[in-house]
């Protein structure tokens, strides 16, 4: 399977705006520039994009393992906190860290955090992301 996302972009990069998309349209010409990377501005940024990917990722890749082990959740809430830093005159996506509540009837804590950590390990965000990848898991 081979998908895709464009972004646009006119202006330079402190005055300029972008646009982003995605094939499937659920992303239509959404807006993106500084003010929302790095100042709070309406629109999105690639780190929110990143973190909605590696959320979305793990817990499908979870659901597919729980439902491998007999399991189905009632519900499952991730995310996903991307962290950019400065590295010299550049900048470097550091870490992300997952953060999971969810409810899975039948499940004890022992086995949940294990195929919780399969999750993590196995999901292609994940391994795509080659950043430090933390998770936090709790049933609720």
């Amino acid at each position: 399977m081979t998908t895709y996302g464009n972004a646009v972009w006119k202006g330079g990069l402190k005055h300029g705006i972008g646009a982003v998309s995605t094939k499937s349209g659920a992303l239509k010409d959404h807006p993106y520039g500084l003010v929302a990377r790095f100042e709070g501005g309406s629109g999105t940024n690639p780190e929110e994009l990143i973190g909605t990917a590696h959320s979305g990722c793990f817990t499908m890749a979870l659901s597919k393992i729980l439902g491998d082990a007999g399991f189905t959740a009632t519900e499952m809430n991730t995310k996903a906190e991307i962290t950019l830093e400065k590295d010299g005159d550049d900048f470097t996506i550091s870490k992300s860290h997952l953060t999971l509540r969810a409810k899975i009837p039948g499940i004890d804590e022992a086995k949940f955090k294990e195929l919780a950590g399969r999750a993590e390990k196995g999901c292609p965000v994940s391994k795509l992301l080659k950043a430090e990848i933390t998770l936090d898991a709790a049933l609720t």
